[in-house]
Formats: structure tokens, sequence, C-alpha cells
């Protein structure tokens, strides 16, 4: 990292520079971070992002935070909470482990609350990134048919490919878990599940409705294409998707539905639209059957441990291939590794359009 220009974080409308502390090595524990307010910040100063509530005792303020990333604000030993309690001189209340609950903040001095806070909601963010994701937003594509004709295009590639350098059986996707991704999401209790179902039954009453005029949306699937540069050296590879109708009805619906979700920290912005795709092919399927079957946004730090195929002829005898149509009559929060009777994944919440 350059120490002259190191990360910015923005969070609540405020500026925070992202300091890397190099302590000790400890065998099995996570690098430590640390943060300070950015240049014209500071982060004892009053902030009306949150609620500071004034008590007999002095001041309070209450944060929910998932059980899995309390250790992230005690650290190592609980060095990371003693240090905030001592720069801000306030005590730091944390539930037991495993225990969900509130982060309670007290404090003589009401700058020093909201300095406390502050700083943990910068490690929160920042920890909250490196979680794997737990749930994505997607359209099921798995109708018999569907499923029937990808099997023959599996059959066809071997049959016709499989002397290609890296094609073999083990690339390709489970036929029960056909689907688009529109956006993953970390969801680390049942509280966030809930909020994340609450939004898009909110989605559904503030702009699906309108978009879909309440009625499925019919969907042609056709034709691949790779995700990387070269085809020589492919790591994905997709069917395309698009309306029936000509129209960008499902696009705009997969758009608006991101951005909904981004702007209520439930999901990070990955791209400026959501890239329409069914993975058939992925090279992260090789190395590990039971890795969620996804698009690149599953893998990305996995990139240099694959070995890519040559997708050249399979991109050239399967340019048309006719998957099929299918009605996408739902948006489903799919849980990652996971099953449900059908073999799909199992659904935490559901936006129907009808």
């Amino acid at each position: 990292m350059d120490v002259l220009r190191p990360p910015l974080l923005r969070i609540g409308g405020r500026v925070y520079r992202k300091n890397l502390l190099r302590e000790q090595a400890f065998p099995h524990e996570e690098e430590e971070e640390d943060f300070c307010a950015g240049p014209g910040e500071c982060a004892d100063e009053p902030c009306d992002a949150f609620a500071v509530e004034e008590t007999e005792r002095g001041f309070q303020c209450r944060v929910e935070v998932p059980s899995p990333l309390y250790k992230y604000i005690i650290g190592k030993k609980g060095e990371t909470k003693k240090r905030l309690e001592t720069e801000t001189r306030t005590s730091i209340s944390i539930p037991k482990p495993g225990v969900e609950g509130e982060i309670v903040i007290t404090g003589q001095q009401r700058s020093g609350v909201v300095s406390a806070r502050t700083r943990i909601d910068v490690l929160l963010d920042s920890f909250r990134k490196k979680q794997p994701f737990t749930h994505f937003l997607s359209f099921a594509l798995n109708q018999p048919a569907i499923q029937e004709k990808f099997l023959q295009f599996k059959e066809e590639v071997l049959e016709k490919c499989s002397k290609d350098h890296g094609v073999s059986s083990s690339l390709f996707q489970n036929p029960a878990k056909l689907h688009l991704t529109l956006g993953t999401l970390v969801l680390l209790n049942e509280q966030e599940i809930q909020k994340a179902c609450d939004l898009l039954q909110q989605c559904k009453e503030d702009f699906v409705d309108q978009i879909t005029g309440g009625q499925p949306l019919t969907v042609e699937v056709a034709g691949v294409e790779y995700m990387n540069d070269d085809p020589a050296m492919t790591d994905v590879l997709y069917a395309k998707v698009h309306m029936k109708d000509g129209s960008d009805r499902l696009q705009m619906v997969a758009d608006q539905l991101v951005e909904r979700f981004v702007a209520s920290g439930l999901m990070l912005k990955e791209w400026d639209r959501v890239k329409l795709h069914a993975t058939v092919m992925n090279t992260l399927f090789r190395k590990d059957p039971t890795e969620e079957r996804n698009n690149t946004m599953t893998g990305k730090s996995s990139f240099k441990e694959r070995e890519s195929f040559n997708g050249q002829n399979i991109l050239k005898l399967f340019e048309k291939f006719h998957f099929g149509e299918v009605q996408l009559d739902s948006v489903r929060l799919s849980q990652r590794f996971s099953s449900d009777p059908s073999g799909y994944y199992a659904t935490s919440g559901q936006l129907c359009f009808s």
C-alpha cells in the first residue's frame, strides 16, 4: 500500500483514511486493521448518522451487529476493544459469542461515544467486505425443458470437443441449479435475512409490478459466450439470455433491484449494469464440485488457481445453440451451498411477479 495514498472509505457521508497496522504475527489469526478520519473530518465530532441517547450516567449508543462480526471489534486478545475504549474514553459492551444482540457504547462525553461508534462502523464495514457471500438474488432457469437441452449441450460438447485442452465433464453446471445471478449478499443472521426479504417485497410494490405488469417474463436462452479476453483460455462460458419480445424489461428489473439493494447497504456495487447470463461451464467447478456454481463474482480470488480450457471450438460449434424458452415469474433470495427438494438452491425469500 502507498502510505501517501491510502485507501479511503466513505461511511455515513464521512471519509476515512484506512491505515494498515502491522503487528506481531499470530498463527491462524487475521491481520488487524485500524482507521482514522480523513482530511477535514474528525471522528470525535457529533454526527447525525446514528442516535446517541443521554442517560443519567452520561451518553449511550446502541448498534446491531451480527455475532460473526464481534471478533473484529474485540480483536486479538481483546486489544482492539481496549484501544477503542481507551482512546474514546468509553465502555463497550459486546454480547457473548454466538448470541445475537446489540453492542452498547457508553461514556461521559457525547463526542467520545460518537467517535467509538464511528470507528466501530468503519471496522465493521471493512471486515464485512471480506466475508464470503451467503446469499444471492437469482432467477431460476432449471425448468425441465431447459435442463434437457442443457444436458444435450453437455453431451454434444463432450462428444465434439473433449480433445480440446482442459475440456472435461467436471466443468459443467449442475442442471438443477441453472440460474441468472443478479447480485450477491452477505447476510450474517436472521435479522439481516428478514431485512432482505422485506426489501424484496418493497421493490415489488415500488417498481417491479409496474415493469412486469404482474405477469411472468418470457425469456429465450440461446447462444454461448465467454467471460475473459482469450477464448483459447476460457474460465467461464455462459448462455446468453434475452427477452422474447425484444424489450429491456428483464434488464430493468435486474438493474433496479440491484440499485435498491446497494442503496440499502445489503449489497456491494459490482458493475454499472447487471450482466444477464447463465453460467454453463466454469473452471471453478473442476477444483471443487461442491463450489457454489455461480458467475464470476463467486471466485475472483481463485482465477490465478484456475486451469483454463480452450473454448474456441465450443464457441464456433455452439454459437447459436438454443437452450429453450422459459417463463420467469419470480426473483429468489437464494442461499449459497444449499438445495431444495427440486435440486435448486434453498429459498430464503421470494418476489413473485403475479
